[in-house]
């Protein structure tokens, strides 16, 4: 069976990370395909929401260390990071879809900070975070050291990096590293309704927004308010944004294409 299960449903596509026996941890082979999925779901013009989650009780247990200590497979670290969990993270931040992480449980190592990386992170109340690297003497990868210090401040960044404590839902929501908890039993029905609202919004703006928050990691201030001129200048000439005046004008709910 596949490592990367890609279904595409009401405008949304369901990637789901596909190893449960080992814990959805990568190999080779799953990174790449999950990076082959992810491309081609930012070019199928019918995917306006992508959905990333895990098979089973975990969302992803990071690397497969028995890939790593196993000579004949190890492909080494370098290749481990800049061709496989680096062009992961840059493919999520550059899609100009929305991407939500729906973590179903255990987001460890490079599975956490993968899901860290998504534009919306939901889980269910029985998921947790674990920065697992300093367990093993590694230190964080991912794009982890990017994107915590952002979410929950530099001090509990390098608290949850160096300890290596285990991160509950609740605690995750209090932090500030995730959007909203799900109780199980109806994650599945609340992780499609949020897909569902963003399939069905303007998909150029918001890929815009992800464009400029993207940006506002970098800019100073002048820079991303000339940005945001520019980027409002395309926005006005979607399509999306000429049916979202008239049917504002006209009091109805407007239908976006996504164009």
């Amino acid at each position: 069976m596949s490592s990367i299960l890609l279904k595409i449903e009401n405008k949304i596509a369901f990637i789901t990370l596909n190893r449960p026996d080992v814990f959805n941890s990568f190999n080779r082979e799953m990174a790449l395909l999950l990076q082959k999925t992810l491309d081609d779901c930012e070019n199928d013009s019918n995917v306006r929401a992508i959905v990333l989650t895990g098979n089973g009780k975990t969302f992803c247990a990071g690397q497969d260390l028995k890939e790593v200590t196993n000579p004949e497979l190890n492909p080494g670290f370098r290749k481990i990071l800049e061709e496989h969990y680096n062009p992961i993270i840059q493919k999520t931040r550059t899609i100009e879809k929305p991407v939500i992480a729906a973590v179903n449980g255990v987001a460890a190592g490079a599975g956490a900070n993968i899901a860290l990386a998504c534009d919306i992170v939901v889980v269910n109340e029985n998921a947790s975070f674990i920065q697992a690297f300093s367990k093993i003497g590694l230190i964080p990868d991912s794009a982890g050291t990017f994107f915590l210090p952002r979410l929950i401040g530099l001090q509990n960044a390098t608290a949850l990096m160096m300890l290596g404590d285990k991160v509950s839902a609740i605690e995750a929501l209090n932090l500030g590293m995730i959007y909203k908890i799900y109780p199980t039993g109806i994650f599945e029905e609340e992780v499609n309704t949020l897909a569902t609202t963003l399939a069905n919004m303007p998909t150029k703006a918001l890929g815009l927004t992800k464009r400029l928050l993207n940006q506002s990691l970098t800019n100073n201030l002048e820079q991303q308010l000339a940005l945001e001129s520019d980027l409002q200048i395309e926005a006005s000439s979607s399509n999306d944004y000429k049916e979202g005046v008239t049917a504002f004008v006209e009091k109805r709910k407007p239908e976006f294409k996504g164009n």
